[in-house]
């Protein structure tokens, strides 16, 4: 069963913990209370929150991650667990000592099966995948050819019924909805590696001095077309040109909803991630050679 992700978008609510529960106060009066071991998330929208020390430290010790928002409602940040698995030493010094080839070829299959994936989405969506099977062919160990970008010039043109249409994180249309997909998709990620034993912040493929998430960053690439396609979803209920209002955010926040398919077995989109994190602890240990990936 899927734990639950809990979004705070109203003035003046008061979190605190009580009885391993979320305790969701307004006006003095209890408006909500979550059982903390069924949450993975908590998303604090409304800049008028208050939550206790002790219900944080809490959330964490649950591994449950806790996001904030800015006044677009876009995650701006989170807090993760650092101490959520006891093999967590071991786990992060397999990780500091991966091989250059270990780390190109991790990339090299994240970056198959994202493209594979998007292959899927286009020839589901529009009836043909611009090639991007016969692209995804010739990635090599790494990607040196940049095959992911050449991908993402031919996607992005078809995947929207819009003229011009640019993956831009900046632009007031739809790419503000798959901004707020890619936040949840990435804290899912970097929860799952937290549970795994391994620091979201070392990753294979992208190195950022002042990125804490370069392995979520990574491992989270394969999911991108699922949130991708949860977008196209939303856009055509509501449109692209409508505020983030409540009802859309909530309408985003179902992606941890969507069934994923792997190894022929059908997984929430926490669970196949959650899958995919334990994989890679596995192949870093030298346990494993292929990771586990959503079939395409």
């Amino acid at each position: 069963m899927s734990k639950r992700i809990i979004e705070i978008g109203t003035e003046g609510c008061y979190l605190h913990f009580k009885h391993q529960q979320l305790i969701i106060e307004r006006d003095k009066e209890i408006i909500g209370s979550v059982s903390i071991e069924d949450m993975s998330a908590l998303i604090i929208d409304h800049p008028q929150t208050l939550i206790t020390q002790t219900c944080l430290g809490k959330l964490l010790d649950a591994n449950v991650m806790v996001i904030s928002s800015d006044e677009k409602h876009q995650p701006n940040g989170m807090f993760l667990p650092l101490q959520s698995n006891t093999l967590q030493s071991e786990r992060f010094d397999h990780q500091i000592n991966a091989t250059t080839p270990m780390k190109k070829n991790i990339w090299k299959q994240l970056i198959y099966c994202k493209v594979m994936m998007q292959a899927r989405m286009l020839n589901d969506l529009t009836g043909k995948d611009m090639s991007l099977k016969v692209l995804a062919k010739k990635i090599r160990s790494g990607d040196p050819d940049n095959i992911e970008a050449q991908a993402a010039r031919r996607y992005w043109s078809q995947l929207f019924e819009q003229d011009g249409f640019k993956r831009d994180r900046f632009a007031d249309d739809q790419n503000r909805y798959l901004n707020y997909c890619y936040a949840i998709v990435r804290a899912l990620v970097a929860r799952s590696l937290c549970a795994t034993g391994l620091h979201p912040s070392i990753g294979v493929h992208h190195h950022n001095r002042y990125n804490a998430y370069c392995l979520a960053d990574d491992v989270m690439e394969p999911f991108r077309p699922i949130a991708d396609l949860h977008v196209w979803e939303c856009v055509k209920e509501y449109g692209s040109e409508q505020e983030m209002h409540k009802t859309i955010r909530a309408n985003l926040l179902n992606i941890v909803e969507r069934r994923v398919t792997m190894d022929k077995e059908m997984l929430t989109l926490q669970g196949a991630i959650q899958k995919t994190s334990q994989s890679l602890g596995k192949l870093f240990q030298g346990e494993e050679k292929l990771l586990a990936l959503p079939d395409f």
